[in-house]
C-alpha cells in the first residue's frame, strides 16, 4: 500500500509550538517579551509554544514579522534557513510596539 502524499508531507512538517520556541529562542527573546509585543497575556504565549492553543491569523502575520520569517516557515512547512536562525531580533518591531503600547495609556 502506497501512503498518500499529503501524509508524506504531513510528517515533514514540525510542530508549529516547537518552531515558535526555537525561533524565540534563538532570536533571544522571552515569553514575557513576546506577550508584550503581541499584547497577549504571557499564559496565552506560552500556551502557543506548549501546543494547547494556537494564535489567530492576526498573531501569525505578526509573529512573521517580528521574527522577519515567511508563514511557511513559522507554521513548520519549511525550514528556516540556518544563516538566518542566528540573526539578531528585530529591535524595530520591538520598539514600535512598545511606542503603541505607552500611547493607549
Amino acid at each position: 500500500m502506497t501512503r498518500a502524499p499529503f501524509a508524506e508531507y504531513n510528517n515533514r512538517m514540525k510542530d508549529f509550538n516547537s518552531t515558535l520556541r526555537e525561533i524565540r529562542i534563538m532570536r533571544g527573546y522571552t515569553q514575557k517579551d513576546m506577550s508584550k509585543v503581541l499584547e497577549v497575556s504571557q499564559n496565552c504565549y506560552a500556551s502557543w509554544e506548549q501546543g494547547r492553543t494556537e494564535p489567530d491569523i492576526g498573531k501569525i502575520k505578526r509573529l512573521c514579522e517580528i521574527f522577519d520569517v515567511s508563514s511557511d516557515e513559522l507554521l513548520g512547512i519549511n525550514d528556516i534557513p540556518e544563516e538566518s536562525l542566528g540573526a539578531a531580533p528585530n529591535e524595530r518591531m520591538f520598539a514600535v510596539a512598545e511606542s503603541k503600547r505607552k500611547r493607549k495609556f
